[in-house]
Parts: structure tokens; sequence; C-alpha cells
């Protein structure tokens, strides 16, 4: 029988105000920053081992006797910012493309309530998934989170890695983005090959989530990108030299730019391929699922009417968990100006909680790196779009209730990956799970508005849907909406997209990463493969599991310090002390001669870091 780390008889500090307020203030930076990284890449990294690092030293250097517990609380809440960023970045920029920009009020609202929904529907989840079924659902940040917190060696020597990688992507931000040394983001024509192009995002964010996601699914992506770029667009721009206009484009192929040719028709079918990938995954876990469903519900009315249970087996309460969920729904449906009927409501509530359970579950098998949260909220959407078509509803008022309403879901869809993976570390470390949950619904609010406040400022100063931020799954989310309710989606692209996705499953070859590189800019797949390779550069030279995790607390840092950075830098844009057309002084071969010299360090400091780094008295 699995015995927690901290026993359940055990008396230890754990909702504290000092957790509590650094948790607060970790998830404020997590969630910027991965609101920035999102909005960029399409993708967030997740943010609680870095927390729980960071929380182990600060705790430790300023506070007397901290304890396990309140470590791990920390990393919960400040797990939140991540998850509430990953739910608003794939979907509120759609509203902000289709011309229908939310206030900063509702999109706090909807994140926030969207948020507690997220984490009330994970409650009757817990008890099977994450108890029932553990040693069988590996959970794998949540595992590895938990092993980190329960070994302090180490501790302050980890954050000093953190804390270099914070440095060094704030201070390479600042030279492109404010001194204007070197593009960010270089590119050259191949002429010879249909005139396609070679580009590269050279940023520490990118370098470091290729080195978080590790060198196959890095692999993945580039070879999605390479599937789009330097296959299908010189294949397009050498059988069509005519000068007819191809729909859904508005000028012939040959007066394309690759660029014009991957936003006109690649996005398109890599649509397609994300799409089959996200219902695939569904179909693989469907038995799990109805067995979720089944099992949860059923422990969850047994254990109401037992109230003599252990801390580390308390919830909050059923009563709490009904009445919470319908007043977040009243708020929804009644709020002034918000346009979701009643049909849309209770669509939200059906495709919620069925979505919660299957990324609970999703989170636990292949972890939250893999999710594809993006599939689900597809899913969600197409659903909805499909069922107002069939109801007449094809007016611009339903095309913003179902994204609006895909918004609410996304985000509790992320918010439930998130918690269910605290709770898998609360569960190995012996925390209680009560804590745990409420602490997470009040580290909903800060990063909620933080978050808002950062997507109009974004917004301001480059815009949704352009180079600087492609916001992927947003700008994908528009052009579904909008072609389902209008009728004119180009099925034949999406099709030949499912096409592909359906022989990737045929070839073994995961559908999601390649997809994403597929409809991502090639700018951004490259950097992030960089990473990757950095990465099986240390495995290679370093069978050490320790020597690898330097690396990725360096690469949250160049992430987080990347991020935080550039949201400085579009304030300052935004307020016009800095102008976003500056030239670059220094030529493009002098941007990708810096970035490697980037990776290169990455992989040195990993490998061998300075000894002041690694004496620090710990």
């Amino acid at each position: 029988m699995f015995k927690p780390f901290v026993a359940s008889n055990s008396k230890m500090a754990e909702f504290t105000l000092r957790a509590v307020v650094l948790g607060i203030f970790l998830g404020l930076i997590f969630g910027i920053g991965n609101a920035y990284l999102g909005l960029k890449v399409g993708t967030t990294v997740s943010a609680s081992i870095p927390a729980a690092v960071l929380s182990m030293t600060i705790l430790r250097t300023f506070f007397r006797s901290p304890t396990i517990l309140e470590n791990n609380l920390v990393q919960t809440i400040a797990s939140v910012g991540e998850g509430l960023a990953a739910g608003v970045i794939f979907t509120v920029p759609a509203l902000f493309i289709l011309g229908e920009a939310p206030s900063i009020w509702r999109i706090f609202l909807l994140s926030s309530l969207g948020g507690i929904l997220g984490v009330l529907f994970m409650i009757p989840m817990r008890r099977y998934i994450i108890v029932k079924e553990h040693g069988i659902l590996p959970f794998p940040e949540g595992t590895a989170c938990a092993e980190i917190l329960k070994s302090s060696e180490g501790g302050r020597s980890k954050a000093l890695m953190a804390f270099t990688g914070i440095v060094s992507g704030a201070l390479y931000k600042i030279c492109t983005g404010a001194l204007n040394l070197w593009r960010e983001a270089p590119s050259w024509i191949i002429t010879p090959f249909q005139k396609t192009a070679f580009s590269i995002d050279a940023t520490p964010a990118l370098l470091g989530v290729g080195y978080i996601i590790g060198p196959r699914i890095a692999s993945y992506l580039l070879a999605g990108g390479a599937l789009g770029w330097w296959v299908l667009i010189p294949l397009i721009k050498m059988f069509d030299l005519s000068m007819d206009v191809i729909y859904p484009g508005s000028i012939p192929v040959a007066q394309m730019t690759a660029d014009d040719i991957w936003s006109n028709y690649i996005r398109y079918i890599g649509a397609g391929t994300v799409a089959i990938g996200g219902l695939l995954s569904l179909t693989n876990i469907a038995p799990l699922i109805w067995k979720t469903f089944h099992t949860s519900i059923r422990e969850l009315f047994q254990a109401a009417k037992n109230s003599r249970l252990e801390r580390v087996d308390k919830d909050i309460s059923l009563k709490w968990l009904i009445l919470g969920s319908i007043a977040i729904i009243l708020t929804l449906w009644l709020s002034p100006g918000m346009p979701m009927n009643l049909v849309t409501i209770l669509l939200l509530v059906i495709l919620g909680f069925f979505f919660v359970a299957v990324t609970s579950l999703t989170v636990g098998i292949v972890g939250s790196t893999s999710n594809p949260v993006s599939g689900m909220t597809i899913t969600t959407l197409l659903i909805t779009c499909l069922i107002f078509v069939g109801l007449g509803w094809t007016e611009r008022l339903y095309l913003i209730s179902a994204l609006t309403m895909a918004i609410v879901a996304c985000v509790a869809i992320c918010m439930a990956g998130t918690t269910s993976q605290d709770l898998k570390t609360g569960y190995i470390l012996g925390a209680t799970p009560r804590s745990q949950q409420i602490a997470e619904i009040i580290g909903v609010l800060l990063p909620a508005l933080a978050i808002s406040g950062t997507m109009f400022l974004l917004h301001k100063a480059y815009g949704f849907g352009t180079p600087e931020l492609p916001a992927p799954q947003g700008t994908m989310m528009a052009l579904i909406a909008k072609g389902v309710i209008a009728g004119n989606i180009p099925f034949t692209l999406v099709f030949i997209g499912v096409v592909i996705g359906a022989l990737l499953k045929l070839l073994g070859i995961p559908i999601l990463p390649v997809a994403l590189g597929l409809y991502l800019p090639l700018s951004l797949s490259t950097p992030v493969f960089i990473g990757g390779l950095v990465g099986a550069f240390v495995k290679h030279r370093s069978k050490n599991k320790e020597v690898y995790q330097r690396g990725v607390l360096t690469s949250s840092g160049l992430v987080a310090g990347d991020a935080c950075m550039g949201v400085i830098l579009a304030l300052l844009t935004v307020v016009g002390w800095l102008s976003p057309d500056a030239a670059p002084k220094l030529p493009d071969g002098i941007s990708l001669g810096v970035f490697l010299l980037l990776a290169a360090g990455l992989g040195w400091l990993t490998l061998r870091p300075p000894q002041s780094l690694m004496k620090t008295g710990d």
C-alpha cells in the first residue's frame, strides 16, 4: 500500500501566508512569461519544477524552517499562471483577429471563471485518476516535481542555474529588442528552390523550449515545418505558374511569396492535421474516460457520506463543488453583454466536464507538454459551431458566442491538466488535497488580471496573427469558427491535412508535434530544433539525470527572462519609447552566430557549470 512522504497524521505547516504570497508572485511571472511565449510559438512550458526550485531557495533564504508542504503549496499556486496563460492565448486572440476585441474586464472574467471551473470539475476525478491509478498513470511532471521537493540537496545551486538563465534571456532580449544590435528573426530566400525560405526566430525562449521538450519532439516539430516549407510550398510554386487566383488566396500563386503560400494554403493543411491528431488522441483513451466518469462520481458520493476522512484524502466538499459550479454558470449566462445563450451554456457544461476528464487522463499518460489541449478545444468549437449551423444560427453573434464559450472551456481544460499534475505531486508528498484546491482557486485571480492586461498590451504593440506574434492556435480558432459558420472552409486543404495525419498514425509517428510544425512558421521550428540538439548532446555526454535537469532549469530561466523582458519592451513600444520598425545595426549572419553561441553556452553551462554556481553552502 502506498505511503506518502509526509504521514497523514503528521501536523506540519502547509497553508501559510508566506507560501500563498510567494506562490501568487511566481504565478504572475510564469503566467506573463507563458502568455508571451504561447502567442509567439504556440506552446507553454511547465512552471511546476522551476517554481519548486525557486520556492525552496527563497523560503530557506529568507524564512526559518520552511516545510516541504509549504514548498509544494507554492509550486501549486505558481503553476496556475501557466495553466491560465495556455487557456487564454489559445483562444482569446481569435476574438481580436475577428475584430471583436474583448475588454480587459471581459478577459479577466472569462479566464478566472474558467480557471475556477476547471479546478472544481477536476475534484470528482481525483480519487480515481490520482489515487486508484497510482503506479499506472505516470504523471511525469507531477512525479518529477515531487522528487525535486523531496530532495533538498543542491536547491540553492539549482536556483542559481535558473537565475543565470533569466539574466541571460533578459540581456539577449535587450540587445535585440531595445538596442537593435541584430535582427531577432533573420531569414534567407533560397532562390534556386522555388524561392522558398530558411528562417529562424533566434530567441532564448525558443532555445529553452527546445531543450525542455527534448530532441525527439523538437525533431518532429522541425519535420512538420520542413514538410510545409521545403516540400509543399516549392511544389505549389512549381506546379502553378498561371495567373489564376486559387481560393482562399486573393492573388495568383505565381505572385506569392513563400509566406503568402503558407498563410493562404499551408495553414489550412496544418489545421486538418491538428484536428485529426486531437480526435485520434481522444479515441485512444475512450475506455479510460468512461471508467473515470463512472468510478469518480461513485467515489465522490461515497466520500460525501463519510466525514471522517484522513487529512490526505480530504477534498473540497461536494456541496461547494455543486454550488460553485452553478454560481459560475449563472454568472456566465446572466452577466450583461455576455454573448452566450442557454444552449451555449449547456454545451459548455457538457463538453467542458467531458474534456476536463480527458485532459486529466492525458496529462497522466503523456504529461503536460504533449497534452493535446488545442485539439480538444478545436473539437469543442467544431461541435458547437456545427450545432449552431444545424439550428440555423449563422449570424455573426453566434460566431462570437461559440468563441466565447471556447475560451471558458479551454481555460477549464488547461487548469484541469495543471491541477491534476499538482494533485499528483501532493499525493506523493502527503499534502492535503483541499488545501491545494483552495490555493489554486486563490491563485487564479491575480494572474488572470495580469494576463488580461498583457494580452491588450501585446496586441496593441504587435497585433495578433502577425509575424511578431503569430498566435497560432487563436488564428486557427478564428479560421475554423468563421469557416464553419459561413460555410466557406477550403475543405480540400483541410482534408489533405487529415490524410497526412492519418499517414503519420499508420507510421507510428506522433501526429500533434508534426502538425504543429506544419501549422507554425518555419522560423519557430528551427530554433526549437537547435535547443533539442543541445539537449541531445547533453544526454550523449552525460548519463546523469541531474546534469540534464540543470539544463532544464537554465532553459526555464531563458524562457522566463526572454518572455518577461519582451513584455516590458512591448510596454515601452506602446508608450513610444521604442520603435518596432528600427533597423538592426549588424547583418543577419551575426544574428545566427550569436544565437548559436548562446546554444553552445547552454550546453557548456549544463555540462560544466562554474564552481561558483555549485558551491553555495547547501
